[in-house]
């Protein structure tokens, strides 16, 4: 089965592959890309063991790669894919960034943003769940299934 090229699945198995260096660092498999204009302008995946980092997620990560590389604070015009619904403060940092468009797979049925039941992205920002979902949600169960008997996040 083909990818199409600039899809969303296409821009989701990118992000898989940071979650990949992510599982082999043995962090939290969670990968994060930022794309304007079909064009990858930020990467990122979970280094908080590494950096002794709390804030090292992912999207955190992917965002200031981003918001660097258009010499910008404002990401009004990208998507960012990540494999995992993002936490509360990923959430607050994306509203803060305006994103355009968020895209993720995987639910985070215990830290993730949609668990508060406000809003929290920017009013403006778009929302697109489940995309490669269970290949997302498969790479999370296996880390953990090492760590603790295969719970998810």
């Amino acid at each position: 089965m083909s990818v199409l090229p600039y899809s969303d699945e296409y821009y989701m198995r990118l992000a898989l592959q940071e979650a990949s260096y992510a599982l082999r660092d043995d962090e939290v498999p969670v990968g994060a890309i930022v794309v304007v204009n079909n064009r990858i302008i930020g990467r990122g995946y979970n280094q908080t063991e590494r950096l002794k980092d709390v804030t090292a997620h992912a999207e955190m990560l992917a965002i200031t790669a981003a918001a660097n590389y258009l010499a910008s604070k404002y990401l009004e015009e990208c998507t960012l894919y990540v494999t995992l619904e993002p936490c509360l403060m990923c959430a607050a940092a994306m509203r803060w960034a305006r994103i355009g468009r968020l895209v993720y797979g995987a639910n985070d049925e215990k830290g993730g943003y949609t668990l508060i039941g406000r809003p929290v992205l920017h009013p403006k920002t778009t929302v697109t769940r489940g995309i490669l979902g269970d290949e997302c949600g498969a790479l999370l169960t296996e880390f953990f299934r090492g760590k603790r008997g295969g719970t998810l996040v």
